[in-house]
């Protein structure tokens, strides 16, 4: 091989022609990807401004549900419309607590069961809602490198065909090809990799949320718990009398 042509410039391959030459079934992947890594970026974004947003929310709730106010007047505040996930586990448990004292003869016999009942269901409501499109993530983070791959399967296959049948195996014709396919699997891991990342950095956010809804399900069930206890020993020292 004559040394000036190892030193001839070789022609510079941009992305959108790689994507351009490549075979429409690396084309379809490639836009699949593309869109997919999109709708990722779309959720991160979204999820992580409901976790600020409720972060923030219960920080105020857990300020005004401690500060020493009555229970009757915070559930007559948010009664309508719960502002935060803590605030919808307060208002379901005061609702149940309340229907039982509708009938003059109400009796406390399952209240306390009732309402942990309640603060579990409205707990995993919770949790579903603060986990809706985190699936996506999950599967794109899996399934992604190996659209990708398929890409690039389908891709040398179809540059080993046009070698064949050109009957040149040069590196000149080889390398294009090659690059187009890979390319597929680079997009597969571009949309893979910051999903897998936010999917667990999301679901320790959402373990933390759970955690701390919880914790105030616990504590705020202690407190209707000892109201429970005075109201029915009040009960029994009536009709003692």
């Amino acid at each position: 091989m004559n040394p000036a042509d190892l030193a001839a410039p070789v022609a510079e391959v941009s992305l959108w022609s790689m994507f351009w030459t490549a075979h429409i079934v690396v084309k379809l992947v490639m836009v699949g990807l593309l869109a997919a890594s999109i709708w990722c970026w779309a959720i991160i974004v979204n999820k992580a401004l409901l976790f600020a947003r409720t972060r923030k929310a219960m920080d105020r709730f857990e300020q005004v549900f401690w500060s020493g106010s009555s229970l009757e007047e915070l559930y007559t505040t948010l009664a309508e419309r719960p502002t935060t996930a803590m605030a919808t586990l307060f208002v379901a448990a005061m609702r149940e607590w309340k229907r039982s004292f509708q009938h003059a003869h109400a009796s406390f016999m399952g209240l306390q069961a009732r309402i942990e009942k309640v603060l579990d269901v409205s707990i995993a409501r919770e949790v579903e809602r603060l986990e809706s499109n985190l699936l996506v993530l999950a599967t794109v983070a899996s399934a992604g490198p190996f659209v990708g791959l398929f890409g690039t399967v389908w891709g040398i296959m179809t540059s080993f065909r046009s070698i064949a049948a050109s009957k040149n195996t040069s590196l000149a014709v080889v390398a294009p090809g090659i690059a187009e396919a890979l390319f597929a699997t680079a997009i597969g891991l571009f949309a893979a990799i910051p999903a897998l990342i936010a999917y667990n950095k999301l679901q320790g956010e959402v373990a933390k949320n759970q955690a701390r809804m919880e914790s105030f399900a616990d504590e705020f069930s202690a407190i209707l718990s000892r109201q429970i206890d005075q109201h029915a020993g009040a009960e029994r020292d009536r009709m003692a009398a």
